[in-house]
């Protein structure tokens, strides 16, 4: 065997010996692997870390998880072919669990917030809480505007109250009542007439008007998107759940759940004829595409994307 030849078999054992050591780092397809999707895959158990108590979405009940959060969290596992083991934890800890390894996904009302991206990342939005307006049925109010020479409530230190304050700043022009120690106390004022209007957030807004004629929804005024939450390295998870949260959207469950822990009829997002939030007031600047899933009553929708 000649040298050059005997060299250029080397050579070439030597490239395989890199490219079997390249794929089986990088995986089948040469994309970068997932280890917390290949964890949950060879486990068969997606854990959920959840913030137990927060009605209606995660708190026990006769020694059982419930919620419209647990449902959500539940529905993935299923069409990831995995058991749910859920983790329950403090709202103060919940990114710590991803972090240490304790969890692969959060599903806890968890606000968007693109500040974790440093150890997170984040699924499609699924439900907007943000600030909403509500009235008495036939009160002509339905809008900013229409609050003119009216008494609004709102609770002391809530997000309500600062935005109430800070709409007084622009130019509107109504009467604060900031006392309240909650907001279910201002809307009692509200259902006796002793208010024109509260401002609250979209979940407690949602619960008052629920199974009530005397109560609506005026308008949607800020919004403050909900996202499931995701350990950083697990970008092939993020994706996986992305899909299967599109694919319930299309399949009605979200209009189903929105029914069962909200008392909405259809879709959160149609049929309601509530009001879009305030651009001025919106505490979330995306706009133009589609979220892909239903929102709470008057919000319109946009994508994100991590």
């Amino acid at each position: 065997m000649s040298k050059a030849l005997f060299d250029a078999i080397a050579l070439g054992v030597l490239a395989l010996f890199a490219l079997l050591a390249w794929s089986a780092e990088s995986g089948a397809h040469g994309a970068p692997l997932d280890p917390v999707w290949t964890a949950v895959q060879q486990r068969g158990t997606l854990r959920v870390a959840t913030d137990v108590g927060f009605w209606p979405f995660a708190f026990e009940r006769k020694g059982e998880l419930i919620g419209y959060d647990i449902d959500l969290a539940r529905a993935i596992a299923t069409e990831l072919g995995a058991r749910v083991e859920f983790v329950p934890t403090g709202f103060d800890g919940l990114y710590d669990t991803l972090v240490s390894g304790r969890a692969d996904m959060i599903a806890s009302a968890l606000p968007y917030a693109p500040e974790q991206g440093f150890r997170a990342r984040f699924s499609r939005f699924y439900f907007d809480a943000g600030q909403a307006l509500v009235a008495r049925a036939g009160a002509p109010v339905a809008s900013v505007a229409d609050l003119s020479g009216r008494v609004v409530g709102v609770a002391l230190g809530s997000d309500a109250n600062a935005l109430a304050r800070r709409m007084l700043h622009d130019g509107a022009s109504f009467t604060l009542h900031s006392d309240y120690d909650d907001p279910a106390d201002a809307l009692a004022d509200l259902r006796a007439g002793e208010l024109d209007a509260v401002i609250t957030d979209m979940v407690t807004a949602l619960e008052a008007t629920r199974g009530r004629d005397e109560l609506r929804i005026a308008a949607a005024l800020t919004s403050e998107p909900l996202a499931l939450a995701f350990p950083r390295a697990a970008f092939q998870l993020e994706a996986e759940v992305n899909r299967i949260l599109d694919a319930l959207r299309r399949d009605g469950f979200f209009t189903r759940l929105n029914e069962r822990w909200f008392g909405m009829g259809g879709s959160a997002r149609g049929g309601t004829g509530r009001a879009m939030p305030s651009q001025k007031y919106s505490s979330s600047s995306r706009g133009g595409e589609a979220w892909g899933q239903p929102l709470a009553p008057g919000f319109t929708e946009t994508l994100h994307k991590s």
